[in-house]
């Protein structure tokens, strides 16, 4: 296994599936997430992809990058009462 993903996968909530994403995105290290955003990274997915991907794929990135900037780790769950009160993610 590619050593950016098993970095990646060391994040709390993130599998082989999303580190493969984070990869398509420029993302090799969880130093590199911490310069990123949910929003900016959960609109990038769906433009490199070209399909509007699951609602919890942004809360998913929000956990993530708050992992990468603060080492706390949170459950995906616990920002989808955020994403629904920002109304996010935008339609793609």
């Amino acid at each position: 296994m590619d050593a950016a993903i098993k970095e990646l996968m060391t994040i709390p909530n993130i599998g082989k599936a999303m580190a493969g994403d984070l990869i398509l995105l420029g993302i090799h290290s969880i130093a590199e997430l911490k310069t990123r955003d949910a929003d900016e990274l959960y609109a990038s997915l769906c433009a490199a992809t070209n399909c509007r991907q699951d609602p919890c794929v942004w809360d998913t990135f929000a956990a993530a990058v708050h992992f990468a900037k603060t080492g706390e780790a949170k459950k995906w769950w616990e920002y989808t009462a955020e994403r629904k009160r920002r109304g996010l993610p935008a339609p793609y």
